[in-house]
């Protein structure tokens, strides 16, 4: 279950900035983990706390603070497909060979 829950985790992590089920898949993780682990259930608590409380600050925020995070996490989104080369495989696709949009991990 260790390794199971390590996954999950590592999953969901990565997951984090893209639309969709990132901290869900981030608890699911710690709560496998938790079932072997006294820190991961701990590190759990915490967490789900920290979220909360991230998601009651950004409620309680303007507009233009809303809209500064929703453009960080998208830059974080265009950023990690960028260093993904999923840019590149899509430039390949279409018979594009423009090199600027290829990674420079691949």
């Amino acid at each position: 279950m260790a390794v199971l829950g390590a996954l999950v985790l590592a999953l969901g992590i990565v997951l984090i900035p893209y639309p969709g089920p990132g901290w869900l898949v981030v608890f699911a993780g710690l709560a496998i983990l938790a079932t072997e682990f006294i820190w991961a259930r701990r590190l759990l608590h915490y967490a789900r706390a920290r979220y909360d409380a991230w998601v009651r600050w950004l409620g309680r925020q303007n507009w233009l603070v809303k809209l500064l995070v929703l453009a960080g996490t998208g830059l974080a989104v265009l950023l990690t497909l960028w260093l993904l080369n999923a840019y590149g495989l899509l430039a390949g696709w279409m018979g594009l060979d423009w090199t600027w949009v290829r990674s420079p991990l691949f």
